[in-house]
């Protein structure tokens, strides 16, 4: 059996609805921003219960402009976690700021306990990621936030419909990034992303920035760039919005069928902490294995396509050299990098193809 990681043939295979949409568009003439944009925008807004949702070109971009417009200046520290993909902390440095890393707790997500201890006199934002679509403890966040008053900024590009205590994200940051890149929750035929905001004001401030900074087509009121979601995406999401409930639904289920399997193989497989009031969406589902390379080996071939998120934590990246961070600073990211593997979780997998994920890493460790 071929259990796929990627599902994009599957989700695609029949394309008339999808087609049927983009003629209606380029039919329009409205390709840049316009009517297919704003009606995704105000879908997506609503499907978090936040007020306002500017499309732009990348998760990346959204994190770089919201920080942007939240009044980063050069030198200015934000706080996040080593464990996430290298754009979290790259948006940090493109966007002017000096980036202070901590390290995660048992879910992959930020450990809130060092983020307070981290916070100097040059703070000036707290970059919470909701790693794995696991939701860092956002209620601790925007306590300290509040309290040392710092702007606090989600990074929910694996997390579309994560919430805790029965709020979404993106309701608990002063702006929250999402990513639509092909294999997120909520995907497009592209590159795409979104930022939440509960504010009008900064809203405005980033459509302003995102669109070159014009008032109108004659008069510039700052020097911004050119980040805005294309037409085609949107309607793209847009018709892909109407299912994500029930597929997000069924990521879930076959996140917890797998829990319930791999509690029986005792400490060979490490299904991480669930923390209560937690909505985990499961944009991937990761494990920590005892000898994962093997596992890996073997799951490769029996056909089950798992991957390595991510084998070097971004501290000890090339790129953060000058960041002053060294090896064993983070342990429980770095134990991350070594044992963890993603197993296929997606809701286009079939019930059968999910047992025989089960049953070959019940084999291996049988074996």
């Amino acid at each position: 059996m071929n259990v796929p990681f990627s599902y994009l043939q599957r989700q695609f295979s029949e394309l008339d609805g999808y087609l049927a949409d983009l003629r209606e568009l380029v039919s329009s003439g409205s390709l840049t921003l316009g009517h297919a944009v704003s009606e995704f925008e105000r879908g997506f807004a609503a499907l978090h219960g936040v007020p306002h949702a500017i499309g732009v070109g990348s998760g990346t971009d959204a994190l770089v402009v919201a920080l942007h417009a939240l009044g980063l200046q050069p030198g200015d520290e934000v706080i996040t976690c080593t464990n996430t993909f290298v754009a979290t902390v790259g948006a940090i440095v493109h966007a002017g700021g000096k980036p202070v890393l901590v390290d995660s707790e048992n879910g992959y997500v930020i450990d809130v306990d060092q983020v307070e201890a981290a916070v100097t006199s040059r703070t000036r934002a707290i970059l919470a990621v909701h790693y794995t679509g696991n939701v860092a403890d956002m209620p601790r966040l925007r306590a300290i936030a509040d309290r040392r008053g710092l702007a606090l900024v989600e990074d929910a590009c694996q997390a579309t419909l994560g919430g805790i205590n029965g709020r979404s994200v993106g309701s608990w940051g002063d702006a929250t990034a999402f990513s639509l890149h092909p294999l997120k929750n909520l995907n497009v035929w592209g590159d795409g992303g979104l930022i939440l905001t509960p504010s009008a004001d900064l809203a405005a401030r980033i459509r302003l920035y995102c669109n070159h900074g014009l008032i109108d087509r004659d008069t510039c009121a700052e020097f911004g760039i050119n980040s805005r979601l294309d037409a085609v995406q949107a309607v793209i999401g847009s018709r892909l919005m109407r299912d994500l409930p029930a597929m997000s639904a069924r990521q879930i289920a076959n996140a917890a069928r797998y829990d319930a399997a791999f509690g029986e193989l005792g400490d060979c497989v490490d299904v991480p902490v669930r923390r209560p009031g937690v909505r985990h969406v499961y944009h991937l589902y990761i494990v920590r294995a005892k000898r994962r390379d093997a596992l890996l080996a073997h799951l490769e071939r029996s056909g089950v396509r798992a991957k390595i998120h991510y084998p070097r934590p971004v501290h000890l990246q090339p790129a953060a050299r000058g960041l002053g961070y060294r090896e064993g600073q983070f342990p429980m990211a770095e134990e991350h990098g070594r044992v963890a593997i993603t197993l296929p979780a997606h809701p286009y997998l079939t019930d059968d193809e999910v047992s025989y994920t089960i049953e070959q890493v019940r084999q291996f460790y049988r074996s």
